[in-house]
């Protein structure tokens, strides 16, 4: 029982991966989950578990097969996340909606309540919820994500309340734009409208221009380990320059001022 069990969602490439690998290197016991198995390169000292969070059911059958094997889960990091290429949010379904919840939200809820009744009962644990800066910074054409990240924040904070007093945390992690295949696997808007197009195309744009001199996984990873292994934790950290400047514009910029830079900065009055 000596050994650290840590449980990482969409471990399979990016800031995921990185933190799975950084986790290992520090001497836990890692399960890294994915909806896709892994490549050739995934160490062999890492396990692998298939996991799809939108489907119910799902986190609850990951988190049993590791309680069954190890007896606890010390470190949950909720990592796994969809996103939506730029698009306006009345070009996405109600039923594309639905899906980024389930993965950015409920899929993160039905694993954070299946972990938590073995932490509370060991009175000890950390969760480690990667959000972004979109979670306090919405930002145009980029709508169901700012929502999903936005009501990851509000129920962090709130739970992070809840559970301090059995011995367990809940933290947040806030990265920027990171060079990952994030927005390569992002979905496109299910019902595109012409009187967008020009605007979504040219955000899109910008976005490759962001990701392309964004900050490293790695870096990102480096403050998930300082949220998942600090003694007493903040309730958030944000992970990069573009992070924190983004923070201080949105907590110490007057509003309209802050709308007036977003819009000159994105070229939507053009």
């Amino acid at each position: 029982m000596s050994e650290k069990i840590a449980l990482v969602t969409g471990a399979s490439s990016g800031i995921g991966r990185c933190v799975a690998e950084d986790l290992n290197k520090a001497g836990y016991v890692v399960y890294g989950t994915s909806r896709q198995a892994p490549d050739a390169a995934w160490p062999s000292s890492i396990h692998h578990l298939h996991l799809d969070l939108a489907k119910p059911g799902e986190a609850a059958r990951v988190v049993d097969a590791v309680i069954g094997k190890h007896g606890k889960i010390d470190l949950l990091i909720n990592n796994a996340g969809l996103g939506l290429e730029p698009a306006a949010a009345e070009e996405s379904s109600l039923a594309q909606a639905k899906l980024v919840f389930d993965v950015n939200f409920f899929g993160l809820i039905e694993i954070t309540q299946a972990v938590l009744p073995h932490m509370r009962s060991q009175a000890k644990g950390r969760i480690v919820n990667v959000s972004s800066a979109l979670g306090f910074m919405p930002m145009p054409y980029m709508a169901l994500y700012c929502a999903s990240k936005h009501a990851l924040e509000g129920y962090s904070e709130a739970l992070d309340h809840e559970i301090r007093g059995f011995g367990v945390r809940a933290v947040l992690v806030e990265p920027s734009y990171t060079r990952t295949r994030f927005d390569q696997n992002a979905a496109q808007a299910d019902r595109k409208i012409a009187a967008y197009e020009a605007t979504r195309t040219r955000l899109y744009q910008h976005l490759k221009g962001m990701l392309e001199k964004a900050d490293s996984p790695e870096l990102v990873s480096a403050v998930v380990l300082e949220a998942a292994l600090a003694e007493q934790p903040k309730m958030r950290y944000t992970a990069g320059k573009g992070a924190g400047f983004l923070k201080v514009l949105r907590h110490f910029v007057p509003a309209g001022l802050a709308e007036k830079a977003i819009r000159k900065d994105l070229k939507l009055d053009a």
